[in-house]
């Protein structure tokens, strides 16, 4: 049978650490033995397209 994972003050402290200011991305908990061994967190940024459109539109314009 699996344990109770043990989660203290400290643990809950790192893993809001990690979510606090994720935009995009994921933080996985690693377990071992019931207990919270590591944190993972992936972070993706995310760019608007507009900027694109812009260098193509004045690249445009130039000709």
């Amino acid at each position: 049978m699996a344990k109770p994972v043990e989660v203290d003050e400290r643990w809950l402290s790192r893993i809001a650490e990690q979510v606090n200011g994720l935009e995009y991305g994921e933080v996985n908990i690693v377990v071992h033995d019931g207990r919270i061994v590591q944190i993972e967190r992936k972070e993706r940024k995310r760019y608007d397209d507009f900027s694109g459109r812009a260098v193509k539109q004045e690249h445009n314009e130039a000709q």
